[in-house]
């Protein structure tokens, strides 16, 4: 069989970047990149992609929906990890874990759409609550989400690394989008199954890569009788058998000290860690640890690339 071929285009930003750090030892597959001076220009891009088994797109969303539009015309297989296509029915969800059936459609699959990082922890965690009847889709969900500042590519990169002098040392998170509805909103809206939006409070932290969500269910958000127990249970027997979702157990989660949930615990691996926190009073808190640059972002694509490709899913990703 001959080797596939893969094609990153927008490979000079920070996903794309990724993305290529993950790919550079691997032998099973042909990468290819346009030089910096070529990134942009039309016809090479479209040439490559053409030339390519599988194209993965790292690109603003009006970029991405004209690249896949060339992808469709030579039938190249296509990862879009821009925000364009996550809620189209037509493209496959690009997270393997998130029901039973995900990985054989993603694996069938002609064009996915790679998740977000902040939706991935989310629908890990929410979506089978709401499918095992723990969690009524009506429930108001409020998420207080931080991330490293590397979420926002190059231009919050080089804001937090010298060209906003305020922002150096800055000892605590920064929020942003509390007005406005952010771009993933909608996403995790459909994927986890809510009737109604949630309220999402996302900062950014003095760091560089990492990602810490906090979602908090009241006890009266929770059915009667439904306990932190009940929660860890249905999400440690759905994910029992997956290397990239690990569910703490209650002993670990209640042992906290500080520095307690550190976003930076899982960088440079593929892993989802939730802790689940029970409340005396009968609340319950759901942490997430993710690398946003990783089951994220460029992890999730070389996951769902390897998928279509035919390839071990783990090839390349640190559990």
């Amino acid at each position: 069989m001959p080797t596939p071929k893969v094609y990153i285009d927008g490979s000079a930003g920070t996903t794309g970047l990724r993305i290529q750090e993950r790919l550079a030892n691997r032998d099973d597959i042909d990468v290819t990149v346009l030089s910096y001076d070529d990134r942009r220009d039309v016809e090479k891009r479209r040439a490559a992609t053409a030339n390519a088994d599988l194209t993965i797109l790292c690109l603003p969303d009006d970029a991405a929906i004209e690249a896949a539009s060339w992808a469709k015309e030579s039938q190249t297989k296509v990862i879009d990890a821009s925000t364009a296509h996550r809620v189209n029915d037509e493209w496959a969800f690009g997270l393997p874990e998130m029901r039973p059936d995900q990985r054989e459609i993603i694996t069938n699959a002609q064009n996915v759409s790679n998740p977000g990082c902040y939706p991935t922890g989310v629908i890990l965690s929410l979506r089978p609550l709401i499918e095992q009847e723990l969690l009524s889709k009506d429930a108001p969900i409020t998420i207080h989400a931080l991330s490293g500042y590397s979420g926002g590519g190059k231009k919050l990169i080089a804001k937090w690394e010298g060209g906003q002098p305020e922002l150096e040392n800055l000892p605590f998170e920064s929020p942003y989008a509390l007005h406005t509805q952010h771009k993933h909103v909608p996403e995790m809206t459909k994927h986890v199954g809510l009737a109604y939006a949630p309220q999402f409070m996302p900062s950014v932290g003095p760091f560089i890569n990492g990602m810490r969500l906090e979602i908090p269910l009241h006890k009266a958000v929770l059915p009667e009788n439904v306990t932190a127990t009940d929660i860890w249970e249905v999400l440690d027997q759905r994910y029992a058998n997956e290397r990239f979702v690990k569910i703490d157990s209650l002993e670990n989660a209640l042992a906290y000290a500080d520095p307690a949930f550190d976003p930076r615990s899982t960088n440079d691996t593929n892993r989802c860690d939730i802790s689940i926190v029970p409340n005396v009073l009968g609340h319950v808190l759901i942490v997430i640890q993710i690398d946003n640059l990783g089951k994220g972002a460029s992890g999730a694509a070389v996951q769902n690339m390897n998928l279509m490709l035919g390839l071990p899913e783990n090839a390349g990703l640190k559990a």
